[in-house]
Formats: C-alpha cells, sequence, structure tokens
C-alpha cells in the first residue's frame, strides 16, 4: 500500500534530479578532504549563511552534539528550551558525549525570551556551581513557532555581553526564513554556529550541515572523526544534498501553504481544536475537544485507511507536517478519513 504519511518531513524521498546527481557524483574521499562534491556542499552552504566555514555531517542530531562538544568543556553548563530538540530527542547525548549538564527553562508564551537565559548564566567564582559554556537555541522551534528576528538579536547580544557562545538548531532554518520573509543568513547572524538538515523538507535522503567561523569548524572536523562521522565517498550523497539547496528552498513555501490549508479543513470539524495561528511552517497541530476520544485509535484508524501520523503526545496534541510529496487531494482524504473516524 502506498501511503499518505504525514509523519514528519522526514519521510520525503529524493527527487528525480536528486537521484541522478548521486549517480553521476564526483566523488573523493572526504576524510582526506579531497571529496570535491562534498567540498562544494560545505562552500555554498557557509556562503548561503554567511559563516566562514561548514561542515558535512550525518544527521542533525550529529550536528547538533558535534556543536556541543566543540564548544564546550565537560562539567559546563548548556542552556536551553526544555522542549527543544536536543533535550527531548537526541537520547541524552550531551551528557554522554560532551559530558555537559543541560539546564532547562519552560519557554514564556509565546515565545522563549532572553532574560529566561541571563537569569540562568552562571559564571566563574562559586566553587558549588556549573559554570555556563553555551546557549543553545532552536527555529524553528519544536512546536512549530518560528523565533523573531528581535529574539534572536536579543540572545545574540546576551551572549556577547557574558562572552557566551550561541548554538542554534536551525534543523528547518529555510522554512523559519520563509515564514519571517528574510534570508537564512539573517537569522544565522544571531548565532555563532549553526545547524541544518537536508533530509527533511530539502527532500535529500541523508546529511546536515554544521556552519561557523573557520577555527570553530577545524574544531569541529577533528572532532566529527573522533564521534565516528568521517566520511570518505560522501560525494554520492553530498551531490543529492546540492540539488537540494539549489532548488528546495523555495518550494517550501508550498508545504507552509498546504499546511495552513490543512488547519482551515480541520478546523471546520466541530470536534477539533485547531490553532490556525500557530501554523507558520509546514506543522498543523490540534487536539479534540472530548478527552474520552481515544487518540491512539485515531493513528491506528488511519493507518489501516493508508494515512501515516504519530502518536499523540502526552498532552493528546496531534502533529501532521506536510512536505513536497503531500498533495492537495491527499489532505482531503485525510480530513475526510478523520471526519469518517468521528461518525
Amino acid at each position: 500500500m502506498e501511503y499518505i504519511d504525514l509523519r514528519s518531513d522526514t519521510v520525503t524521498q529524493p527527487t528525480p534530479a536528486m537521484r541522478k546527481a548521486m549517480a553521476e557524483a564526483v566523488m573523493g574521499d572526504d576524510v582526506y578532504e579531497d571529496d570535491p562534491t562534498v567540498k562544494e556542499l560545505e562552500n555554498k552552504s557557509a556562503a548561503i549563511l554567511k559563516k566562514e566555514a561548514a561542515l558535512f555531517v550525518p544527521t542533525g542530531t550529529f550536528g547538533n552534539q558535534l556543536a556541543l562538544l566543540t564548544h564546550c568543556s565537560r562539567g559546563t553548563e548548556v542552556i536551553l528550551n526544555e522542549n527543544c530538540h536536543i533535550v527531548q530527542h537526541e537520547c541524552g547525548a550531551a551528557a554522554l558525549i560532551s559530558g555537559v549538564q543541560l539546564r532547562c527553562f519552560e519557554p514564556a508564551n509565546p515565545y522563549p525570551v532572553s532574560k529566561e537565559y541571563e537569569k540562568r548564566i552562571r559564571i566563574p567564582g562559586d566553587i558549588h556551581e556549573p559554570v555556563t559554556s553555551l546557549l543553545v537555541t532552536e527555529n524553528p522551534l519544536s512546536n512549530g513557532t518560528v523565533l523573531p528576528l528581535s529574539e534572536l538579536t536579543a540572545l545574540k547580544n546576551l551572549g556577547e555581553r557574558f562572552n557566551l557562545p550561541i548554538h542554534m538548531d536551525g534543523a528547518r532554518i529555510f522554512n523559519a526564513a520563509l515564514s519571517l520573509n528574510v534570508s537564512p543568513a539573517e537569522i544565522a547572524r544571531c548565532a555563532d554556529s549553526v545547524m541544518f538538515c537536508f533530509s527533511k523538507g530539502l527532500c535529500a535522503p541523508v546529511g546536515s550541515m554544521l556552519a561557523g567561523t573557520k577555527e570553530f569548524i577545524k574544531k569541529a572536523r577533528k572532532n566529527r572523526k573522533l564521534m565516528g562521522g568521517g566520511l570518505h565517498k560522501a560525494g554520492a550523497v553530498a551531490a543529492a544534498a546540492l540539488v537540494a539547496l539549489q532548488e528546495m528552498p523555495p518550494l517550501l513555501r508550498d508545504d507552509h501553504e498546504k499546511a495552513l490549508l490543512l488547519g482551515q479543513l480541520l478546523s471546520e470539524i466541530p470536534e477539533l481544536s485547531v490553532d490556525i495561528t500557530r501554523i507558520q511552517i509546514n506543522m498543523v497541530f490540534f487536539n479534540f475537544r472530548n478527552n474520552n476520544i481515544d487518540r491512539e485509535a485515531l493513528a491506528t484508524y488511519l493507518m489501516e485507511n493508508g494515512i501515516l501520523i504519530n502518536p499523540p503526545d502526552k498532552d493528546g496534541i496531534i502533529r501532521l507536517v506536510t512536505h513536497h510529496w503531500i498533495t492537495s487531494d491527499n489532505l482531503k482524504t485525510t480530513v475526510s478519513a478523520i471526519k469518517d473516524f468521528l461518525l
């Protein structure tokens, strides 16, 4: 059965142009730094974000953890939003790989403002306390919200005041840029290092990028090898990522429009609660007004009818994600199936 897959934009398949590029890719050995396709990808990524250098890595989680390992000393503390990917979806890797402590805060509404970071910063002096080594932000946030430039700028200014680097998990930074109607570089300038993914809405089969200063990337390259991420004939996957970088970012606007259409269709179902204002990228969140409705049963019912969604979160909220391979007809089919489930 061919499913309508709304679980995530990580399920995207490479486009025909990407498959062709992979088949024809010029390859070298990236551990020796002589893979021309990887080098081109890294240079173009750095240029787009207006960073000095960039480093191709296997995954977004790898890129985030590599950033922590490169920025931080063991036993120091990293401040970040408790709902961000590094806390919620990276298996506690920061403790194992970097030996750092995560100091989390609950985000304020509607945004985690810089004061939440400032009141948690710990400076050297008290022998009982760990020292803050890094501030981490995420844009877009994992709940689909896009941080405005004013928030990011305030955080950047805070980091400069306390001489603390900032890492940005920008897995979907191109989505954020479209939502804010700015360039990705305008977002990236607010962080010392930025990670973004090729394998989500950009449709490449694998890979992410970590960007920053030349000095930072030089250190990160050594750490990438330490973490087992030294890639040899990586040009094959880098070729697909190059196509993704060149062709896919403008098409993300279609994904945003499809998400808005889905939200509007879902909001017409009386049993559902949908916050249309929360649809800022390609994610739609909804809940049932009646807490007695079995949300797990909905996921099972939809799967039996050719539609894949993730189970609800701990609050019963269900997330649907649009992407390049989802059509408006797919969305109408999904909404119709949800209506049938409620009959």
